[in-house]
């Protein structure tokens, strides 16, 4: 018999190491299996083999704790309890009977913060042990005085299954018989001051409830019928630098709803999304963030399950089915991921174990003010074992072909929107983030390392220098960056006036003098398209049709501009109002030939910008881009972008007034006949029609170029231009 002291801890779920009291233990010179089991009456041990009755187990007093000598054995060995439970008698596997979850090596890796497949033993993992079908469970909690899982299986009394303790990693682990996938599971723990806390779900929980109900749920995440084999061989070459790359950004929310408001699941936007994006000529889908999360409102970038598909639009199994059928369309499947802050609900990683685990204690470190969250602990390494394995993970589990990590600048400066006293300089006295930098760095290294093909794309919103340079180069290894500087320079430009454009026109070829020194994005995102920014149209000047070709106008500068493309869903087709993440997008308006113009236009400049190796070869090299002019009286612009070949060129013009300019003289490069591959004041497009047909380069300089070209500019428009025939781009002698 254990001394009281025992029971008493285990009665109230307080005893630190279960295992040493409960199941079956040597005593003397025969066995005793003890159990705790308040809800039976009656308890006897039976032989997994025989199925022989081997002890009757007593209940001491009326407190639920059973114990009972094995007669005759000595020896350990599998066995089963038969239950009395009013009138019904049953036969459990004791979960007290099974060794350890956790190998030794896996304890080591994670006590050196090693472990990059943390998810492969963390989390509730279906399996078999000694012949025996359950659930796996593992939590990291060090400071706990006591975790137990709890849910529907135990009516979640924390004094049923607490876990064994394993010290070198500082994780509770137990194996439940008997559980299968679809066990809606929490963690009860007990702190490091002896109170218990919220219940907690699952770090590395694959499923979760659909909010605001917030339990993990056993199950296996990705898909064993994956059929995008083709793909992934061939994806690395469609994110290089030198590819195209068209991102469609997209919140599966709102993209498009059922009737009655309903969310489309994975599988329906599989069906829809999947090829209307193909259909517009997009290379890459990126999702606004899908690990679950509990307020609609935050649009994902306040997760709590970063291991768990969104349970809004279905199963794990489903969202792999989303991804398996973008990429038999072609289309790469890009992640927004959020390793920067985690929000402050009671059931997520806030104050895990009783203690600041996840997160800094001081809140001038570990708060983040600008979204009431908390701030990742970037100096501790299990905490960035965890975030590293995550980004693995996604890739891994569900084929992801590149994440793009949010809010890369508040993690990088200590004093991010902070004031001067709010903040702790680092241990040189500066203001970077020591800790978050080489958590980027190290990430990137590893995602680039261990998932060939796929990449890491920065939102990073300052002058932070080398941010899309490897790492042994001294950068932080990200493969690509946004853009903002652009986004929000040609924004502010393309509000004005016509009339007074010239005076800004800096705000629109400023981009040109950095363009080359990060790999960019040029993105026009959610961001700029919500909390009362208004649409992309609404923030074009002038009457209906001059909002509708400065829209036209901008995304075909977009498209020529070195750099790869990101708008998000819905500026496609020119949507009237501000996004509104709780309804679906106005596709009734896409009837409306000027919305519609601007959707066919976008699609002609995705093929035509994947057709001409000029607009993206050399997106990331000096030579990719040779200046015409910048004409700031008239506001023209004009520039030649180049591929490898550099006789294969284009010659893009933009004209942002309302006015048709005759016989404007632009210097080209070389002879030969030029014609239009793209005008955004085309007729279909609903413009004026305004064009040129092929136009003859003579040979008279103009703008430091040997020839020129003589030609109409349509109003508030973007011309492509391609030479048609003539090799030399060179005036002759």
């Amino acid at each position: 018999m254990p001394v009281n002291g025992a029971i008493d801890a285990i009665l109230r779920a307080g005893h630190g190491d279960p295992f040493a009291v409960l199941g079956m233990h040597r005593e003397g010179a025969g066995l005793v299996i003890r159990a705790f089991l308040p809800q039976a009456s009656r308890v006897v041990a039976i032989d997994a083999a025989s199925g022989t009755p081997v002890a009757e187990l007593e209940r001491v007093e009326q407190t639920g704790f059973f114990e009972g000598a094995v007669a005759g054995r000595t020896e350990p060995f599998a066995y089963r309890l038969r239950l009395t439970v009013g009138d019904t008698s049953s036969q459990i596997e004791d979960p007290y009977r099974f060794g350890n979850v956790l190998g030794d090596l896996d304890v080591y890796l994670i006590g050196e913060g090693r472990h990059r497949r943390l998810y492969e033993k963390f989390g509730a993992h279906p399996m078999s042990m000694d012949g025996v079908a359950g659930v796996a469970f593992a939590v990291w909690a060090p400071n706990a005085r006591r975790v137990s899982v709890v849910g529907d299986f135990n009516d979640w009394d924390g004094r049923r299954h607490p876990m064994r303790f394993r010290i070198g990693a500082g994780v509770w682990e137990i194996f439940l018989p008997g559980l299968a996938p679809g066990t809606v599971y929490k963690y009860e723990v007990r702190g490091a001051t002896d109170a218990v806390l919220p219940l907690k779900a699952d770090p590395y929980g694959f499923a979760s409830e659909r909010p605001p109900a917030t339990a993990s749920i056993v199950a296996v995440p990705g898909t064993d019928a994956w059929t995008d084999h083709a793909w992934l061989e061939k994806r690395a070459p469609a994110n290089r630098r030198d590819a195209p790359i068209a991102i469609y950004e997209v919140h599966l929310g709102s993209w498009k709803r059922a009737d009655g408001n309903r969310y489309l699941t994975y599988r329906e936007l599989a069906n829809d999304l999947v090829p209307y994006a193909a259909w517009l000529g997009y290379t890459h889908i990126e999702l606004m963030p899908v690990s679950e999360y509990p307020f609609d409102g935050s649009w994902g970038y306040q997760p709590i399950g970063l291991f768990a598909p969104t349970s809004r639009f279905g199963s794990p199994a489903d969202f792999a089915a989303f991804v398996d059928r973008a990429h038999e369309a072609g289309l790469g499947v890009l992640l927004d991921w959020v390793p920067g802050h985690f929000p402050t609900d009671a059931h997520g990683l806030a104050n895990f174990d009783g203690t600041h685990l996840y997160e800094h204690a001081d809140p001038r470190q570990g708060y983040q003010p600008d979204w009431n969250t908390l701030v990742y602990n970037f100096g501790r390494t299990e905490v960035t074992n965890y975030l590293l394995g995550n980004a693995l993970f996604w890739a891994d589990r569900y084929h992801i072909d590149g994440l793009r990590v949010d809010a890369v600048a508040s993690m990088l400066y200590l004093d991010y929107s902070r004031k001067p006293g709010e903040w702790i300089p680092n241990r040189e006295g500066g203001r970077e983030n020591l800790g978050a930098i080489d958590f980027l760095a190290r990430t990137n290294e590893a995602f680039y390392s261990e998932q060939p093909g796929a990449i890491t794309i920065a939102e990073e919103s300052t002058d932070w220098p080398n941010v899309s340079q490897p790492v042994y180069l001294g950068g932080l290894g990200f493969g690509y960056k946004w853009n903002m500087g652009w986004m929000h320079d040609t924004l502010a430009f393309m509000r004005q006036d016509p009339l007074y454009r010239r005076y800004s026109q800096d705000q629109l070829t400023f981009s040109f003098m950095y363009a080359f020194s990060e790999n960019f994005v040029l993105p026009l995102s959610h961001d700029e398209v919500v909390h009362g920014k208004g649409s992309l149209l609404r923030k074009m000047p002038g009457d209906r049709w001059q909002q509708f070709a400065n829209l036209r106008a901008l995304y075909g500068f977009m498209y020529a501009h070195p750099g790869k493309k990101l708008l998000f869903m819905g500026g496609e087709f020119a949507q009237d109002r501000e996004w509104n993440h709780d309804r679906s997008l106005d596709w009734h308006i896409v009837a409306d030939p000027a919305h519609k113009g601007v959707q066919l236009l976008v699609r002609d400049l995705n093929l035509t910008y994947r057709g001409l190796p000029a607009l993206y070869e050399l997106d990331a090299d000096q030579a990719g881009v040779e200046w015409i002019v910048s004409d700031r009286e008239q506001s023209v612009v004009a520039f030649i972008r180049r591929a490898r070949d550099s006789n294969d060129f284009v010659v893009c013009v933009s004209n942002f007034t309302p006015v048709v300019r005759q016989g404007y003289r632009l210097g080209v490069p070389g002879a030969g006949t030029y014609a239009e591959v793209l005008n955004t004041d085309g007729g279909h497009y609903g413009g004026s029609g305004v064009g040129n047909g092929p136009l003859e380069a003579q040979p008279f300089g103009a703008h430091d170029k040997p020839f020129s070209i003589v030609l109409t500019l349509p109003p508030l428009a973007t011309v492509m231009l391609r030479r048609t025939n003539g090799a030399t781009t060179a005036a002759p002698a």
